[in-house]
Parts: C-alpha cells; sequence; structure tokens
C-alpha cells in the first residue's frame, strides 16, 4: 500500500532535479542576452542622444533579424535530445552539426542582405536625420556578428539536447563581460564612437560561437561523428525549423499589433504599454527556462521510448509553470508602487500602467502553463502542431484587439486582450497534451 506513494514521490524528486538542474542555468543564459544590449546602451549613451537614438534602431532592427531564427536553438534541442535519448550520441551530434551549418548559410544570407539595405533599412524604420547615420554605421558593423550569433542559438540547442544549459550559462557570462570591455576600450579608448561598440560586440559575439564551436568539434570527434556539411541533413533541418519560424513569426506579430494598438491610444498609454511590455518579456525569461527544461527533458524521454516518463514529466513541468507564475504573480503585485518609478514620473503614465500591470500579474499561471506546455510540444517535435496553433491564436487575437480602441477602451483593455490571447494558447496546448497525440517515440520523429 506504501509503496505506490512512496514511488510517486521518488519520481516527482527525480523530476524536480532534472528540471531545477536545466531551468536555472537555462534562465541565467536567457538573462544574459538583454545584458549585452543594456551594455551597449550605457556605454554608447554618454557619446549623445543621437547616438544613443541611432543604438536604438539599429538594434531592434538586429533583434528581430535574429529572433525569428530562435527555431535553430529549439529545434535542435528537440532533435539531438531524442538522439540522446535513444542511446545515440554519434548521431545526436551530427543532427546537431546539421543545424549549427544551416546556422552558417542563414546568417551568410542574413548578412548578404542587411549590409547594402542598411541605410534604407534605418530610413523606413523612422530614424531622424541626426540619428540615421549612426544607425546604419552600427547596424553594417553588427550585421558581421549574424552569422556567429545564428551559430549561437544552434550550438546551444545541441547542448541543451545534450542535457547541458551549464556551458552555455558559463560562455554567456563569458560573452558578457568580454562584451562591456571591449565596448568600453572600442568606444572610449581607441575613439571609435558608435563603431567602437559595434565592433567590440561582433568580436564577443564571434569569440562565444568560437568556443561553442570548440565544444561541439571535440565531442563529434570524441563520438566519431562527421563535421561536414550534409546537404541532406540541413534540409531536414530547415524543415523542421519551418513550423516553428511560422510560430515565432506569428508571435512577433501579436506583438507588434499590441504595440500599434497602443500606439493608438495616446502617448501615456503608448509609454507605460513599453514598461509593461519589457517587464513582461522579463518574467517569460524565468518561465522559458523552465521550458528550455521541458524540450531537452521529453526529448530524451521520448527518444528512448518511454511514454509514461514523458507524460509524468510534463505533469511535473506543468505543475512547477503554475507555481512560478503564482510566485511572479504575487511579486508583481507586490512591486508595482515600487516599479514604475524606475522607468518614469509621469502621473499620467503610472495611472495607466498600475490597472493593467494588475492584470499581467494575474495572468503569469497561465503563463506559466502556457511556456511549459510550448516546452513539452516543443521537445516533442510537435512543430506542425504549434504553428496552426498560433495563427489560430494570431486570428482570435487580431481583431479583438483592433476593436480596442474602436470601443473606447484603455491599456487595462488592450492587456486583457493579451490575456485572452495567453488563454487561446493554453487551450490549443492543453488539448494537444491531453490528446497524447503528441507523445510518438523512437530516436526520429
Amino acid at each position: 500500500m506504501t509503496q505506490a506513494p512512496a514511488r510517486h514521490r521518488t519520481g516527482r524528486r527525480r523530476h524536480d532535479r532534472e528540471i531545477v538542474s536545466l531551468a536555472v542555468p537555462a534562465f541565467g543564459s536567457l538573462v544574459a542576452e538583454p545584458l549585452f544590449l543594456m551594455a551597449d546602451t550605457a556605454i554608447v549613451g554618454h557619446l549623445g542622444t543621437a547616438q544613443l537614438a541611432g543604438l536604438g534602431v539599429a538594434s531592434a532592427l538586429l533583434m528581430t533579424a535574429v529572433s525569428v531564427f530562435v527555431f535553430l536553438a529549439y529545434a535542435t534541442t528537440a532533435a539531438v535530445a531524442r538522439r540522446v535519448g535513444a542511446g545515440d550520441l554519434q548521431a545526436a551530434i551530427r543532427q546537431g552539426m546539421d543545424g549549427i551549418w544551416l546556422a552558417l548559410l542563414l546568417g551568410a544570407a542574413v548578412v548578404a542582405v542587411v549590409i547594402p539595405t542598411a541605410s534604407g533599412v534605418v530610413d523606413l524604420f523612422g530614424a531622424s536625420d541626426a540619428a540615421a547615420p549612426y544607425a546604419t554605421t552600427y547596424l553594417r558593423i553588427s550585421a558581421l556578428g549574424i552569422p556567429a550569433m545564428l551559430v549561437v542559438l544552434a550550438a546551444t540547442g545541441v547542448l541543451r539536447g545534450l542535457q547541458d544549459t551549464k556551458t552555455p550559462l558559463y560562455v554567456a557570462i563569458a560573452g558578457f563581460v568580454a562584451n562591456g570591455a571591449l565596448n568600453a576600450g572600442l568606444v572610449y579608448g581607441a575613439d571609435l564612437g558608435i563603431a567602437g561598440s559595434a565592433w567590440g560586440t561582433v568580436i564577443a559575439q564571434w569569440g562565444m560561437a568560437v568556443v561553442y564551436l570548440v565544444v561541439v568539434v571535440r565531442g563529434a570527434r570524441k563520438h566519431g561523428a562527421s563535421l561536414r556539411p550534409d546537404a541532406a541533413g540541413i534540409r531536414a533541418s530547415a524543415q523542421a525549423g519551418v513550423p516553428l519560424l511560422v510560430r515565432t513569426l506569428s508571435l512577433r506579430a501579436i506583438l507588434m499589433i499590441a504595440t500599434a494598438v497602443a500606439a493608438r491610444l495616446g502617448d501615456a498609454d503608448i509609454a507605460a504599454h513599453q514598461i509593461i511590455l519589457s517587464l513582461w518579456s522579463l518574467l517569460a525569461f524565468a518561465l522559458d527556462a523552465i521550458a528550455i527544461a521541458g524540450q531537452a527533458i521529453i526529448g530524451r524521454y521520448l527518444g528512448a521510448g518511454d511514454a509514461q516518463g514523458a507524460r509524468e514529466a510534463c505533469r511535473r513541468m506543468v505543475e512547477w509553470g503554475i507555481a512560478v507564475g503564482v510566485v511572479l504573480g504575487i511579486l508583481v503585485v507586490i512591486a508595482r508602487p515600487a516599479f514604475l518609478p524606475l522607468f518614469t514620473s509621469d502621473s499620467a503614465v503610472k495611472d495607466a500602467a498600475l490597472p493593467a500591470l494588475l492584470i499581467v500579474a494575474l495572468s503569469q499561471p497561465i503563463s506559466g502553463i502556457v511556456f511549459v506546455l510550448d516546452g513539452v510540444l516543443m521537445g516533442a517535435g510537435d512543430g506542425p502542431y504549434l504553428a496552426w496553433a498560433m495563427l489560430l491564436t494570431l486570428a482570435v487575437f487580431t481583431p479583438v484587439a483592433l476593436l480596442v480602441p474602436v470601443l473606447g477602451g484603455g491599456l487595462t483593455a488592450l492587456w486583457a486582450t493579451m490575456t485572452l490571447m495567453m488563454t487561446v494558447r493554453m487551450v490549443t496546448l492543453w488539448l494537444r497534451t491531453r490528446s497524447g497525440r503528441w507523445i510518438v517515440t523512437g530516436a526520429t520523429r
């Protein structure tokens, strides 16, 4: 009678250890990414307002260009983890090399497009006459680091699939320190201005990429995996990434629509929206760390043919997602009065943000479920369903969001619509998870 509960508790503790060991370092490496931009902003900000405005435009373009390729990490994690679960480390690393080669090809293509069109793109995004030259300079130089950034994404996916999230954390910390030192030295020491900031970031990014490549190459040699590009493997990696690209683009479209609607509500509302969106993104890092653990753990269980283990891990991670969401929601409620003065002294902006922040707080448990189930289905290689689910979410969200200003709703109504969006995502992901159709065991899906 007591053996079953004891086994259940043992299983929960095992899952908890796995989740924590993967999620905590993953959270650290995720937070390191925006710290790159913060370091650049702090250093360039002392050069002048025009330079800072130019950095703002260029960095927004660069982050958008790179974020659409995040599938390089997601798809690679799932594919490698399956091979690891099946006990074939050679094939796992070979799968990872295909993702890295795809990253290099995509990075080269993006560079070929961005460098000659940089000036026109900067003008298209409305940079002022004073800021445009700085934005163009930063964008053209920083574009040279895009292949490195994509290699980092793919190689991070390889290591996550191998159940290693500590190495990405160490590399991210080292990259952040190197980026700060290089920026300061080149901007002020070498007197290169905003170009020095761009070059410093490019050097740091390529340094990170080289470290990752050394780690992966060592693993390949150890397990006898080929390092040569394989057309069929690269094509398979690209095909696996397409649904996740559709998912990511749909999510980006939702965020852009929300910002456009907020802009129509007035200056105070758009200012408050940007503050809330920055907090929402920070909270997402904590929840995304659990999702990353989910990708690695679920892929490994399915690769090992352990469907029951995958179900139990999924259930436990959902419990983690809800718990972390509740804690984050409480923290947002408590911190609201102290948080807003850090960003604005305008009472109108504060008045618009306070009730909307309450909506964000209440929605965090929903977000916790969404992020975890998103990670579970990614780990299962269920990309096509994720793409269709996100397209459905976009179709539901868009008309409702566009009605907010028409019906006289304010920022609180807009963030209620964002909560509706997350609820739709939760329902679609829960239905898929409950159906069990995502559970496909074996080294490949």
